[in-house]
């Protein structure tokens, strides 16, 4: 008896710390809902985003950065920090990356 209070125990220790430890990792990048990409339906799966500004977004494609949602006033800051970590804003396939620090036109580097 002793011994199966025991493991039962030991079981619901493992549980609950495997639990804790999941619990302050991100969503795995495949589970991510990508601005760039997602049908209207995908983004209406979010909490907060209804038909409105799931059509919103889908206009202002493409996304640099998921921050954009709020630089861009599509929705506020409160909403973007539930929805934060089930979103991305992958690059789009083709598309060049402007490089960060270009020199002026018309002036040779040095």
């Amino acid at each position: 008896m002793k011994r199966r209070a025991l493991l039962s125990g030991a079981a619901l220790l493992l549980g609950v710390g495997s639990a804790a430890a999941q619990g302050g990792r991100p969503a795995p990048a495949s589970s991510l809902i990508d601005l760039n990409s997602a049908s209207r339906d995908d983004l209406m799966s979010l909490d907060g985003i209804g038909e409105v500004r799931a059509d919103a977004i889908i206009r202002a494609r493409p996304f640099k950065a998921k921050t954009e949602l709020v630089e861009r006033r599509l929705i506020p800051e409160a909403l973007y920090d539930k929805i934060a970590d089930k979103v991305m804003a992958r690059p789009i396939p083709g598309a060049t990356p402007t490089p960060a620090t270009r020199p002026p036109a018309g002036q040779k580097r040095s």
